[in-house]
């Protein structure tokens, strides 16, 4: 269990050293949606950017909270019962015809990439429809199909009309009704395994390193389990290795990385061994 333990922190210090920076606004720098142009509309609604933005990044750190939503099938979904593995959130609207759908078509294809790493079973992705009473689970289904959504680790659910202000005020997301659909706030949400938000995500193009680094913190940082706890270390040490290549837009691994650790492990085994025996030294002079 000690040498666990030591695995485990070493594990987590090497994130912390190798983890990319963090930026608040990704991609092309694109904060919200505009189905408007507001020069050709001047009298149109539009989000204020500062102010959406100022509201995402307030409730980072801060629980979701509970909330019952149906999924496709017209089951009831507690966000609950997705704590204990990273979640991906995204809002859309299913009338939009341009921003949600590009924006789903890149988090998809970031997701796939994020899978060949991860492995769909170390986090979850849902996608929540904030235009109801329209955005219904059929709706969403037929969403979901025509973007080509089959990850059986993404789901598409619709909330209550009740609880929608409510919902999206604490992931800090924020919308204009509009004309000609919703500008709003472009954004994923990644949530921690204790249902707390880690990260805001911002811009239509979604690259697999925007997901994968900060998944890759909280899943090799989380508590090992005590169950297979070597082979979880080792699976850590593998996500931990791969790297971004953004030439091919693809992760692979990264083998100089694994002879900079084993260089660590040498010298750290080296000193425990010194200090050793030196403490030897001190309590046995003659010797």
């Amino acid at each position: 269990m000690h040498n666990v333990n030591i695995l485990r922190t070493f594990c987590f210090v090497l994130l912390q050293l190798v983890s990319a920076s963090l930026f608040a606004v990704q991609g092309d720098g694109r904060l919200s949606s505009r189905p408007l142009n507001p020069a050709a509309a001047p009298n149109v609604p539009v989000l204020d950017e500062q102010k959406a933005l100022k509201l995402s990044q307030s409730v980072v750190n801060q629980p979701v909270g509970d909330f019952i939503l149906l999924d496709r099938d017209e089951k009831p979904v507690s966000l609950a019962s997705y704590r204990g593995k990273p979640l991906l959130v995204s809002f859309i609207y299913t009338g939009c015809f341009e921003v949600c759908p590009t924006t789903t078509k890149n988090l998809q294809k970031a997701v796939t990439n994020t899978v060949a790493v991860l492995g769909a079973d170390r986090f979850n992705v849902i996608s929540i429809g904030f235009n109801q009473p329209f955005d219904t689970p059929s709706a969403m289904k037929a969403f979901a199909a025509q973007n080509g959504i089959v990850f059986p680790n993404w789901k598409f659910l619709s909330p209550a009309m009740a609880i929608v202000d409510n919902l999206t005020n604490r992931f800090g997301f924020s919308y204009v009704a509009t004309p000609a659909g919703f500008d709003h706030i472009v954004q994923v949400t990644l949530v921690d395994d204790d249902g707390k938000i880690y990260r805001q995500i911002y811009g239509e193009p979604l690259s697999a390193d925007m997901l994968v680094e900060p998944l890759k913190q909280l899943i090799t940082g989380a508590p090992v389990a005590q169950t297979h706890a070597v082979a979880d270390i080792l699976d850590r040490v593998r996500i931990l290795c791969s790297v971004y290549d953004p030439k091919t837009g693809q992760y692979r691994f990264n083998y100089s990385l694994v002879f900079e650790i084993a260089g660590f492990i040498t010298f750290f085994a080296y000193v425990v061994w010194f200090l050793l025996k030196e403490m030897r030294k001190r309590k046995h002079p003659g010797v």
